[in-house]
């Protein structure tokens, strides 16, 4: 059955070598369901409803990505994409976290509507790669800084709006300590490294007594506080229309140049250059974040972490069927969820931070029309604390740079179509 399904032969790989695979990206990736609950609760949502919708949405989009797409692509709720949702949308603009649910569920059925009529692969091809890179680096920047803050290395000051926090205080120090393990066992080559610095924080957190334990193991709590809590009432506005489209583009992106980077890394690649079954993936993707939506979580994507289950030999679908199963299991470790403190996961999301910003290397510096958008990007989304703004005026300016630098005619369609969009945005929201 499992040759039938997964063509196991075929792609060169066996069961035993499947299940270390999904073994093995699952320990990478499996920092998620700490991380997002512990943003996501930010916005008033149910901590514990979030983690089993973390869980649950991360399984089911595993399981389409293995049955249907037959990849070994893992995928979980977004890192940047829960950000921006908990920290710009609710937050910052002030909707509730049930708009915020709607938001997220409209961007799934747009993805799905475009990866059908074949669309993404004009928008993907259209916009420019300099963009792209703008807004992968931004949100890390955007990451970093809410790390900062979870940690109190930044704190608020009236007069500069930063400043530097308390440095002798337990927050920054085990923060600290976080990130130092984390890029330390990284570097090492350790399985799970991200997770075990978690892990090792919050255990210090317990031993100084910051941390109140409350167990590892227990009855999976109830998902029904986020469970179909979707307000699309308040969606109906042109405020939201970049809120919508900033998800989609994050997605659309994210998912793309995982595809991409796996795919090339496991061989998969066919002959005339393109990745088999592109469309079945992208719509595993684009299917599970809205299912999430409906569960209660935002964006589901694909992992970059999946390639060291393809480092590991997963060549198939089955890799990402076993990572699915074990975040069912992962259902029963909400008590162990529910103890992680905030600066226990900031190390985390600094080292995301740094993983989405070594994309900088490849921008055109010595071509200002090309370095000047992807600097005005990336500075204003944490400096706004707003992806969605970061991705307007990053449009904006790029193709106001261009026509005044007499090069408009680099400019694509759709990013006339977007820019157009986004000002009529900034003038009538």
């Amino acid at each position: 059955m499992l040759e039938r399904l997964f063509k196991l032969s075929e792609n060169s790989t066996n069961l035993r070598t499947e299940i270390i695979a999904g073994v093995t990206t699952f320990l990478t990736m499996a920092y998620i369901i700490f991380v997002n609950p512990a943003i996501l609760s930010a916005t008033g949502m149910d901590q514990g409803a979030v983690f089993v919708a973390t869980c649950l949405a991360a399984a089911i989009g595993c399981f389409i990505m293995g049955f249907v797409a037959n990849y070994p692509i893992a995928q979980a709720p977004g890192m940047g994409l829960n950000a921006f949702f908990t920290y710009s949308v609710v937050l910052g603009m002030g909707y509730t976290w049930q708009v915020a649910l709607a938001a997220v569920f409209c961007s799934g059925v747009l993805f799905i509507i475009l990866s059908l009529f074949k669309i993404r692969e004009w928008i993907i091809n259209s916009i420019p790669m300099s963009l792209r890179t703008g807004i992968s680096a931004g949100i890390g920047l955007f990451l970093a800084f809410i790390a900062l803050q979870n940690a109190k290395i930044v704190v608020d000051n009236p007069a500069t709006l930063v400043s530097v926090g308390d440095f002798t205080s337990l927050s920054p120090v085990l923060a600290a300590v976080s990130f130092f393990l984390t890029i330390g066992l990284v570097n090492r080559g350790i399985k799970g490294a991200v997770l075990i610095a978690i892990l090792l924080t919050t255990g210090l957190g317990i031993i100084f007594g910051d941390v109140q334990w409350h167990g590892i193991m227990s009855a999976p709590p109830s998902i029904a506080p986020t469970f179909l809590q979707l307000d699309f009432a308040g969606v109906f506005n042109i405020g939201m229309i970049s809120v919508i489209f900033a998800f989609l583009f994050v997605d659309l992106f994210d998912t793309a140049g995982t595809l991409v980077g796996v795919a090339t890394k496991a061989n998969l690649i066919g002959k005339d250059g393109k990745i088999p079954r592109l469309n079945k993936a992208l719509l595993a993707d684009s299917t599970a974040t809205s299912i999430g939506a409906l569960l209660g979580t935002s964006n589901t994507t694909s992992f970059v972490e999946s390639t060291a289950g393809v480092a590991a030999g997963g060549r198939t679908g089955l890799t990402a069927v076993v990572v699915g199963i074990l975040f069912l299991l992962a259902l029963f470790f909400s008590p162990l969820a529910g103890m992680i403190p905030a600066y226990a996961t900031a190390g985390a999301l600094f080292y995301v931070a740094i993983l989405m910003m070594s994309g900088l290397v490849g921008v055109d510096w010595r071509d200002l029309s090309e370095a000047a958008p992807v600097v005005v990007t990336c500075l204003l989304m944490p400096l706004t604390y707003s992806i969605a703004e970061g991705i307007v005026l990053g449009f904006i300016s790029y193709t106001a740079i261009k026509v005044l630098s007499g090069k408009g005619r680099e400019i694509s369609a759709s990013v006339w179509f977007m820019t157009a969009i986004f000002l009529a945005k900034l003038i009538f929201a």
